[in-house]
């Protein structure tokens, strides 16, 4: 039998097979020997009550260890505390790289002007929601983004990323308690990760928040490849002089140029240079 493992504590695996039926299972040790992990999103083959198959992934994610996600909410509050931009572009090129589609949320509206910094982010293409708690129009349209999709919510602690989900699910009205219990947040996150299904069939799962961020622990993005993290860079229509250009300091770049007559954001573009010269030093090492 298939089925999609929605919770994994311990060396138990909770697997939801697709008629809703729900086992508790354990890994065969080959999968240990193997240096492998389930982890939840996995879709897997399982024989009583035994898991014997992982099947192939689609992209996954270390920290929280989960697989299979097709969005990624970053929950963005305007101020108290402010985005960090540099960690937030490295997360979205990442989550580019990995097939992942980045949704931004920001929350806290009533504190400052959200759009200065949503401002930023609308030549990436990505969906940019605001989360006004007096507006049931602008929660619902961050609810339709969820169905039938496999997502999970992040961005800073206290940016209200448990608040949003206990606004968002309209039928069980969780206490931010319950939905910390339920999805494995906070302390519990390292042991255990959960996908709590929503009414409207999309899954979801909350997930620490970030303060720092490894690019490396996440992907090694080659230099060749990190240009086409940052859509607005990768969607430049004008050539470059140079072929191999890196958009640094080559002249004739049409990337630089854009930046220039403000089409790119100079902060895009600064988080490119940060990752890029990464990457050569990674490499070059």
């Amino acid at each position: 039998m298939d089925g999609m493992i929605i919770k994994a504590v311990g060396g138990l695996y909770t697997v939801e097979s697709p008629d809703g039926s729900v086992s508790a299972c354990r890994a065969r040790g080959i999968f240990r020997r193997q240096g492998i992990s389930p982890c939840t999103g996995d879709r897997v083959r399982i024989e009583q009550d035994c898991i014997t198959e992982i099947l192939p992934r689609k992209n996954e994610l270390i920290r929280p260890p989960l697989a299979n996600l097709d969005k990624l909410f970053f929950v963005l509050s305007v101020c108290d505390p402010a985005p960090n931009l540099l960690l937030l572009d490295r997360f979205l090129a990442v989550c580019v790289y990995k097939s992942i589609r980045p949704v931004l949320v920001f929350t806290k509206l009533d504190l400052a002007d959200a759009e200065r910094y949503a401002a930023i982010y609308r030549g990436t293409g990505f969906p940019i929601y605001f989360a006004d708690y007096d507006c049931p129009e602008s929660l619902d349209a961050v609810y339709k983004e969820l169905e039938g999709a496999v997502s999970a919510f992040t961005g800073n602690s206290g940016v209200g990323k448990s608040t949003l989900l206990n606004a968002l699910d309209v039928s069980l009205k969780l206490e931010t308690g319950d939905i910390s219990k339920k999805l494995g947040r906070g302390r519990h996150t390292t042991r255990e990760t959960a996908l709590y299904t929503l009414p409207n069939g999309g899954r979801v799962a909350d997930t620490p928040g970030f303060s720092t961020f490894e690019t490396d622990a996440y992907a090694q993005i080659a230099p060749d490849e990190t240009a086409d993290c940052f859509p607005e860079i990768a969607g430049v229509d004008t050539p470059c002089r140079y072929a191999d250009c890196r958009h640094l300091k080559e002249p004739g770049c049409a990337v630089r140029e854009a930046v220039a007559a403000g089409v790119i954001p100079q902060s895009r573009y600064e988080s490119y240079t940060v990752m890029l010269s990464e990457a050569l030093q990674r490499k070059a090492w």
